[in-house]
């Protein structure tokens, strides 16, 4: 996926997260939504490795190497930010104080299951992260993720065939092609631009509606 589809992504999602919302950001494409916030809209990130207000992206030549979020990519701290141990980051997250957890999917189903972590190799142990944590936690989760595999294959299907992070969490996907919010279903709430809906329908695994 280009940067132009993982930044259109994230521009979608940050659109529609209101105003005063603590939002945990996975690793990897969540973390671009930080880039798009409305300057009229306060939005308070967390990191699960203990950062409370996290901002856009620093510029590449001019960061601070030991700022990091969880997935070791570089971040910025805005003002009445908070670091702290991220044991108390994982306090946060199991005691419900998370409105949204955004994160990466390999799969999700129509019933709202999260399929995303995955084992390596076998001598590797699975790398199941935080996610577990936040799917549980956060009040409401969203998937940011390609809607196919690089072979073609649905990333949306009616039940997941990876190891499931949790059952029935997921109520809203974003993909390169469309806005789909989990509802008794799978409604689809937005198009990208050039999209039909025969088109989606037939790069996803499940039934699809539109509102």
């Amino acid at each position: 996926m280009t940067e132009d589809l993982r930044n259109a992504i994230a521009r979608r999602a940050a659109r529609l997260l209101p105003d005063g919302a603590y939002v945990n950001l996975g690793i990897g494409l969540p973390t671009l939504v930080a880039n798009y916030i409305p300057p009229d809209r306060e939005i308070i990130f967390h990191s699960e490795n203990g950062l409370l207000g996290l901002g856009p992206a620093p510029d590449e030549s001019n960061f601070d190497p030991e700022m990091i979020n969880a997935g070791k990519t570089p971040v910025t701290l805005l003002k009445g930010g908070a670091i702290f141990h991220h044991n108390d980051a994982f306090l946060m997250i199991r005691g419900g104080h998370l409105d949204y957890a955004l994160l990466g999917a390999f799969q999700v189903s129509s019933r709202g299951d999260l399929a995303n972590w995955a084992t390596l190799g076998d001598n590797k142990a699975p790398a199941v992260g935080g996610a577990m944590d936040l799917a549980a936690g956060a009040r409401e989760v969203w998937a940011l993720m390609e809607h196919v595999t690089r072979t073609g294959a649905p990333r949306i299907l009616d039940t997941c065939t990876y190891p499931l992070t949790a059952a029935g969490v997921v109520t809203r996907i974003f993909t390169d092609l469309a806005t789909i919010t989990i509802n008794d279903g799978l409604i689809v709430e937005e198009m990208a631009d050039g999209v039909t809906f025969d088109y989606l329908q037939s790069v996803t695994g499940a039934p699809l509606r539109v509102r």
